[in-house]
């Protein structure tokens, strides 16, 4: 992952009232408890565990929790608030654990902020191998919305309330499947311009970079209550196995 797009002080500073807003933070409990049926009571890795928004829910559910993250910002914000889960500074498109784990999940927008195939594939492959062979790799991902472009820029509102407004502006770089993007946020007299670049995966893409690194697709649902996944559906949480056992 570039370190041009890695998640800076800006994000970090701001990044627990953010996902707060979004609704996130309350999703987190639900989050946990969906991941705690494939860590079987053991150990899970998170990639890009950030601030601990899920993995500290996790870990008070007794599974044993750790976490890479390649921001030193981040992972500070997770010391602050726990130091009964394990991290390490790295770079979740390439990384080696000699540890095994029940459960490896990427959760939110993480895995799409690897802006690479190659680096996506590499995510795969190194998340596989931290594996049991009975273990999970669960992840997920947002359906690329791609209408809406004009000249290949969209500019979107993306949240409204009483003191705050989102806008995301989106360039669109199809040959490499990229958004570059720049989120404004503006609240009452203020605006923060929190800029970062993604690589948008379509789920059948998804499932055929899983089948290249030994994963096979075992269920995919449609959100943290395991509503079905439909082709209205915003985001996906797809559950992975490794094939050949």
């Amino acid at each position: 992952m570039s370190d041009d797009f890695a998640y800076n002080e800006n994000w970090a500073s701001i990044y627990e009232k953010f996902t707060s807003i979004r609704g996130k933070v309350v999703e987190a409990d639900r989050t946990a408890a969906f991941l705690d049926r494939y860590s079987n009571g053991g150990s899970a890795l998170e990639l890009g565990i950030g601030d601990g928004r899920v993995a500290v829910p996790l870990s008070e559910r007794g599974v044993r929790v750790e976490g890479i993250d390649n921001s030193d910002s981040m992972l500070k914000l997770l010391a602050n608030r726990t130091d009964l889960i394990k991290t390490w500074k790295g770079d979740i498109a390439n990384f080696r654990s000699e540890q095994r784990y029940n459960l490896v999940y990427c959760v939110y927008n993480t895995f799409t902020v690897l802006i690479t195939r190659e680096a996506q594939l590499g995510c795969l492959r190194s998340a596989a191998e931290a594996l049991h062979d009975e273990g999970s790799l669960v992840l997920e991902l947002p359906v690329p919305d791609m209408g809406g472009f004009v000249s290949g820029q969209k500019t979107t509102t993306t949240f409204v309330d009483h003191e705050n407004t989102f806008v995301n502006a989106d360039v669109h770089d199809p040959l490499n499947q990229n958004l570059v993007s720049t989120l404004l946020w503006f609240s009452g007299t203020s605006v923060r311009t929190l800029p970062y670049r993604s690589r948008y995966v379509y789920h059948q893409e998804l499932d055929t970079m899983a089948e290249c690194v030994g994963l096979k697709l075992a269920e995919r649902w449609g959100d943290w209550a395991r509503g079905a996944f439909t082709e209205g559906s915003k985001r996906h949480i797809s559950v992975y196995r490794r094939t050949g056992l």
